[in-house]
């Protein structure tokens, strides 16, 4: 009798990347669609202007807090258990968010919405990586990835700004139902289970990582509204790097780490890491400081003020779906430092922005420089952060990849709305506002130059030995 097990299910490659790509879009539009909605969410909640920012923030908080937890969930428990608890946490919390009749009751719900996106956010990007193979295929699969983000966030601001102006920002929110609701169905259809790994999840370092992630960014997060010198401010960030120095020793001896310090023998991923905080940075602070320039500065309602950003989308997406053709001709290292240097010249462009410039040439044209470095530089940076990863260590790297990436959001933009504030205690009204943006963004510019040095001197300069020795440490 034949006991030979039977063939495994084909896997439908196409399905599996729908599914990451608009679960992507569904966590991008999210974080966007809140700013141009501001206002009406002040108004109908009753936020104080000391307050408000929370909106934000109490989401990037958990979202950044526990992305490790989250990322190794996905590798221990199994990615597609993982992406269905994603979705179902993130939906019922937007259902939650959109009904807010408070505003406590919607930072409760923003916070708990950030936890959805810290499971999901790096347990598809695993999925993504562990689905296609390293080269043409995975590049082509991130270059839309990336693609998705630009999409996503452009859309969130015009969507945000539209519905509040003309319906209602819980709308915003509401429309996650339906698009939650197919994705875990869809994902149950389509997503083959991963193993499970045996052995015993490293809990004390989830804890301390996610303790020391969430005082980090907490910190910086009251730093940008308290100051530096608030006594809780530096006690915060003081518990940070304890915690995380804890987290880093404990991670050195730990049988199963949360984040396998071999990660980082590679030059390549740890300077893709730091280069991606570096340039999140700016961007996030490009969409914020820009959302302030149009409505406080400009004069725009919330409707032209996300429309205001389409320049930004028109060439990040055609240059994002087109790395993997320029990837092969002029290869990953050439894209990144062409992507850095557009980014440069439309941030350094845009913080000449005024009033009085006009529409077209201080704000449209910078952004289309912004959006082709978008284009650019996000999926090569993505790919130099997950490379030569075996498939066991797939959540912890993309892990790595989304708390880069959401360190540069919330931290980065914590720097520039500090920095912002340098010297404006003379201003008010409209020109305290051009003032700290013209500030913020030349931060910014300084930020994409700093990535810039990082990506030269460990991405363009690296050399195939690193990887020699990120597996010699591995084996070790």
């Amino acid at each position: 009798m034949n006991t030979a097990a039977p063939p495994a299910p084909a896997v439908d490659r196409t399905a599996i990347l729908a599914i990451i790509l608009v679960s992507y879009v569904m966590i991008v539009l999210d974080i966007s669609v809140v700013l141009t909605g501001l206002p009406r969410i002040h108004q109908d909640l009753g936020f104080s202007d000391s307050t408000l920012a929370w909106v934000q923030s109490a989401y990037t908080l958990t979202f950044g807090g526990f992305l490790l937890l989250g990322a190794r969930a996905g590798d221990i428990l199994g990615r597609r258990r993982m992406v269905i608890a994603g979705l179902a946490v993130f939906t019922v919390a937007s259902l939650a968010i959109g009904a807010s009749p408070s505003a406590g009751w919607m930072l409760a719900w923003r916070a708990v919405q950030g936890i959805g996106s810290a499971i999901l956010a790096p347990t598809t990007l695993a999925l993504l990586q562990t689905t296609f193979a390293e080269g043409d295929e995975r590049t082509k699969a991130v270059s839309w990835y990336s693609a998705a983000a630009g999409i996503s966030a452009t859309v969130g601001l015009v969507v945000g700004g539209i519905l509040a102006d003309w319906v209602s920002w819980r709308m915003g929110f509401y429309i996650n139902l339906p698009v939650g609701f197919g994705l875990i169905v869809a994902a149950r259809a389509h997503i083959p289970e991963t193993v499970r790994r045996p052995g015993r999840f490293d809990l004390p370092g989830a804890l301390a990582s996610t303790a020391g992630m969430s005082a980090l960014v907490y910190g910086f997060i009251r730093s940008a509204q308290s100051g530096w010198s608030n006594p809780v401010t530096v006690a915060t960030l003081a518990a940070a790097v304890l915690l995380l120095a804890f987290f880093i020793a404990h991670e050195r001896r730990a049988s199963q780490p949360i984040l396998p310090l071999t990660l980082f023998a590679s030059r390549e991923r740890s300077g893709a890491y730091a280069a991606r905080v570096l340039y999140l940075g700016a961007m996030v602070g490009f969409f914020f400081f820009t959302t302030l320039h149009l409505q406080e500065v400009v004069g725009y309602g919330p409707a032209m003020a996300g429309l205001a950003f389409v320049p930004a989308t028109i060439l990040h997406v055609p240059f994002a779906i087109a790395v993997p053709r320029l990837v092969r001709r002029f290869g990953r290292k050439p894209l990144l430092v062409v992507g850095l240097l557009v980014g440069i010249a439309g941030m350094a462009w845009l913080s000449r922005a005024s009033a009085d410039a006009g529409y077209v040439v201080s704000v449209a044209l910078p952004m289309l420089l912004i959006g082709i470095s978008q284009g650019l530089t996000l999926s090569p940076l993505t790919s130099s952060g997950v490379a030569g990863v075996v498939p066991e260590d797939a959540g912890a790297a993309s892990g790595a990849v989304n708390v880069a990436h959401q360190l540069g959001s919330s931290v980065g933009l914590g720097v520039l709305i500090a920095v912002a504030t340098i010297g404006s205690s003379s201003r008010a009204g409209r020109d305290l506002t051009a003032y700290r943006v013209a500030m913020a963004f030349n931060a910014a510019t300084i930020m994409l130059v700093l990535a810039l040095i990082v990506v030269l001197a460990t991405i363009v300069l690296h050399r195939k030995s690193d990887e020699a020795s990120a597996c010699a440490a591995k084996a070790a």
